[in-house]
C-alpha cells in the first residue's frame, strides 16, 4: 500500500529495478513481448503469445523467458509485432506459424530469424532494432511514453517507468506553482482548438465552488483517427496520473473518463488500471498520505461525433441528449452539473506527467515558438508506412510524409494531405515544407485537430474527399441549430450532383455561399468547420471541379457516373476471366483480325456496365484501363 510519499519513492525504485533488469537482461531471462494494441490483436495477436507460451514450454525452456503484451508500437501496416529483450530484436509481420521457428532459433540458440527483420526500403538492409528504422528515428515520445514498452494491465511495470512522480512532486507544491509549472511549458490542448491548458486551468481554479469535476474527453471519432485509443491501450495509468495532477490543481475531487465504447479494449485496460490505481493507494482518499483525495470514474459514449464537442460531452455525462450548449458560460465556469469543469483530451493529459516529472523548460525546449511539445498523428492514406507517430511540433509535412510515413506507395504521385479529420481541409505539394503547428496550419487553410492525417495520391478525387466528409457530417450533425442542420445537407446535394455528371457553375457559387453561411452561424465546432474540406478543395483543386462540370469527366477516374470501362483490344489476350468475372453480364466476346490473324477477345457493353470494378481486378494482362 502506497499510504506516504516515502511508501511511493520505495515503491518506484524498486519497480525501477525490475524493470530495468527485465529489459537490460540482468534478471537472467529473455522477455518476450507482443503489441496488444487493436490493430495487432485484429491479426490474432493474442493468439500468437497463447502460442508462445504452449511452444516454451513444449521446448522446456519457459523457465527462461516470458510472455507478455504491451502498448500499440505505432508501426501499424508492419504488425503484428515481437519484441524480445534484451537484445531489442523486432520481429514484423509474425503470425502463428512463426512462432516454434523464433522459439528454435532466437531464443534456444541465439540466432536471430531475418526473414521476420524489417528492411529499409531505401536501402534494402534488414534491421533488427526498433531505433535503427526510419520509421521511428524522428520520433519523440512524450503522450506515448510508456507504450510498446510496458504491460498496460500491470501497475508495477508503469510506476517502473516513473508513473505518478509527476502527481508526487504536483502534490509538494501549491495548487497555483502547479498550474504555473503548466502555463510555463507552453502546452496547448491537443483537442483540436489548441487552447493553452495552463489558461483553462486557471480559470477554473479561480472559481469559488466547493464541486469542481475533470473530464477526459475520450470520445475520439475522426475517420482514420486512432491516437487517444492507442494511448489508453498503452499507458492507461499515464493518462489517469496527468487527470489526479489537473484535478489537484484546481481543487476538484472527482474526474470523468467520456470514452466512445467503440473502444472496448481501451475502456477494458482503463477500468483495471483504475482498479489497480485505487488498490495501492494512488485514487481515493488521502492519496500518498498528503490529504489530497481523489476519484475517477468511467463513462461511454454511444458513438456521437458531436458528442466530441464538450459541451455536447457533458450532456451526455448528464445523461441528455449530446447536443452542444450555446456558449458563455465556459464549462470551467459552469460545466458538469453546473460546476466549475475543465476538459481536456487523452494526448493532454497524457502530456502532464511529463510535464510535471520532467519540467516544463524540458517541455518547452520542444516545438515552435507558440506551439511547445510533440503531436501525435494517426498517419494514414495512401503512405507507405502507415501508423502512429509522434514528432515534435514544427516537423514538416515533408519529413512526416517521406521520411516517416516512407513515401507513396506504387510509385504514385502525392496529391494532398487532409489534417484535422472531417474539421480540416486538404494540403497541397507546395505545402510540404511548412512546419506542422497550430497556428501555421490554420493559415494554410487547415488546421491540426486531433491528429488523424490522411494522405491522398493521383488516384483520388477531391471532389468524391470533400462529398466523403460531408457525408460523414451530415450523418453527425446533432440537428440542434440550422445552418449545420440544413447547410451541411444542401452542401452534400450540390456535392453528390457535381459527382454524378450534373453540376453547373451556379452551383459552385452557391457552394462557396453555403460555405460561409454554416462557418459564420453554427452553433458549435462541428458545424463552424464543417466546410473546409470544400473550401480548402475548391481553393487547390478548382480545375478537378471544372471538369466533372463542364467536361462531365472524373480526372481520376473515381465517380462512377462519369467513367467507362474499355478493354484495349491490343492487350487482351482472350483468356475470359473477365468475363467470368463480370455480375452484370456485359462483357462479351469479340472476334477481330489484327494484321490478318484471327483472335479472340471481349468488349464491355457500357450501357449495362455496373462499374463494379471486378473485371480489372481478374485481368492477368492489365488490358482493361478506366476512362
Amino acid at each position: 500500500m502506497i499510504d506516504s510519499v516515502e511508501a511511493m519513492e520505495k515503491q518506484s525504485d524498486v519497480c525501477s529495478k525490475n524493470l530495468e533488469d527485465k529489459l537490460s537482461g540482468n534478471d537472467g531471462k529473455r522477455h518476450i513481448v507482443l503489441c496488444g494494441g487493436t490493430g495487432c490483436l485484429s491479426s490474432n495477436s493474442k493468439e500468437i503469445m497463447e502460442k508462445f507460451k504452449t511452444v516454451l514450454k513444449e521446448k522446456g525452456v519457459d523457465d527462461k523467458a516470458t510472455v507478455n503484451q504491451v502498448g500499440c508500437f505505432g508501426f501499424c501496416s508492419q504488425g503484428p509485432f515481437v519484441k524480445i529483450f534484451p537484445e531489442d530484436t523486432l520481429y514484423r509481420l509474425v503470425n502463428i506459424d512463426d512462432v516454434e521457428e523464433i522459439v528454435e532459433s532466437d531464443i534456444i540458440n541465439n540466432t536471430v530469424v531475418e526473414r521476420l527483420l524489417y528492411v529499409e526500403p531505401s536501402t534494402g538492409e534488414k534491421v533488427s532494432k526498433q531505433e535503427d528504422i526510419n520509421f521511428y528515428k524522428k520520433q519523440r515520445r512524450v503522450a506515448l511514453h510508456g507504450c510498446g514498452v510496458i504491460n498496460p494491465e500491470d501497475i508495477n511495470e508503469a510506476l517502473g517507468m516513473g508513473a505518478f512522480k509527476g502527481l508526487k512532486r504536483a502534490l509538494s507544491m501549491s495548487r497555483e506553482d502547479v498550474i504555473n509549472e503548466v502555463l510555463a511549458s507552453g502546452i496547448r490542448g491537443r483537442g483540436g482548438a489548441g487552447f493553452p491548458s495552463g489558461r483553462k486551468w486557471k480559470f477554473a481554479y479561480d472559481v469559488e465552488s466547493e464541486d469542481k469535476y475533470v473530464v477526459c474527453n475520450g470520445d475520439e471519432g475522426d475517420p482514420g483517427a486512432f491516437m487517444d485509443r492507442s494511448i489508453l491501450e498503452g499507458n492507461p495509468l499515464g493518462v489517469i496520473e496527468g487527470m489526479v495532477i489537473a484535478g489537484y490543481a484546481i481543487g476538484a475531487k472527482n474526474g470523468y473518463f467520456y470514452v466512445r465504447a467503440e473502444y472496448p479494449i481501451a475502456v477494458n485496460r482503463l477500468k483495471i488500471a483504475i482498479k489497480q490505481a485505487k488498490e495501492v493507494g494512488l485514487l481515493g482518499e488521502n492519496i500518498m498520505g498528503t490529504g489530497f483525495s481523489f476519484d475517477c470514474h468511467l463513462r461511454l459514449g454511444a458513438g456521437a461525433f458531436v458528442c466530441g464537442e464538450e459541451t455536447a460531452l457533458l450532456n451526455s455525462i448528464e445523461g441528455k441528449r449530446g447536443m452542444p450548449r450555446p456558449r458563455p458560460p465556459f464549462p470551467a465556469v459552469k460545466g458538469l452539473w453546473g460546476k466549475p469543469t475543465i476538459i481536456n483530451n487523452v494526448e493532454t493529459l497524457a502530456c502532464i506527467p511529463y510535464i510535471l516529472r520532467e519540467g516544463a523548460e524540458n517541455f518547452a525546449s520542444v516545438g515552435t515558438e507558440n506551439s511547445k511539445g510533440t503531436k501525435v498523428f494517426a498517419l494514414g492514406g495512401k503512405v507507405n508506412n502507415v501508423g502512429l507517430v509522434e514528432v515534435p511540433m514544427g516537423t514538416t509535412l515533408r519529413e512526416l510524409i517521406y521520411d516517416i510515413g516512407g513515401g507513396i506507395p506504387n510509385g504514385k504521385k502525392f496529391k494532398a494531405i487532409q489534417t484535422g479529420g472531417p474539421s480540416g481541409g486538404c494540403l497541397t505539394e507546395e505545402f510540404l515544407d511548412e512546419p506542422i503547428d497550430f497556428d501555421n496550419l490554420v493559415q494554410k487553410g487547415s488546421m491540426m485537430g486531433s491528429g488523424g492525417a490522411i494522405v491522398m495520391d493521383e488516384d483520388n478525387c477531391m471532389v468524391d474527399v470533400a462529398k466523403f466528409y460531408m457525408e460523414f457530417i451530415c450523418d453527425e450533425s446533432c440537428g440542434k441549430c440550422s445552418p449545420c442542420r440544413i447547410g451541411t445537407k444542401r452542401m452534400l446535394e450540390i456535392l453528390t450532383k457535381i459527382t454524378d455528371g450534373q453540376g453547373t457553375m451556379k452551383d459552385l457559387d452557391e457552394l462557396e455561399e453555403l460555405s460561409k453561411t454554416v462557418k459564420a452561424n453554427s452553433l458549435c465546432a462541428l458545424g463552424q468547420t464543417a466546410s473546409n474540406p470544400v473550401t480548402s478543395t475548391l481553393k487547390h483543386f478548382k480545375d478537378e471541379y471544372l471538369a466533372h462540370i463542364v467536361d462531365k469527366k472524373c480526372p481520376a477516374h473515381v465517380c462512377k457516373n462519369l467513367m467507362e470501362y474499355h478493354i484495349d483490344q491490343d492487350k487482351c489476350v482472350g483468356c475470359g476471366l473477365c468475363a467470368k468475372g463480370c455480375p452484370a453480364g456485359c462483357i462479351t466476346r469479340t472476334d477481330y483480325t489484327p494484321e490478318g490473324h484471327k483472335l479472340a477477345s471481349f468488349s464491355i457493353d457500357t450501357s449495362k456496365c455496373v462499374k463494379c470494378g471486378a473485371c480489372i481486378n481478374t485481368c492477368r494482362v492489365g488490358a482493361i484501363e478506366k476512362k
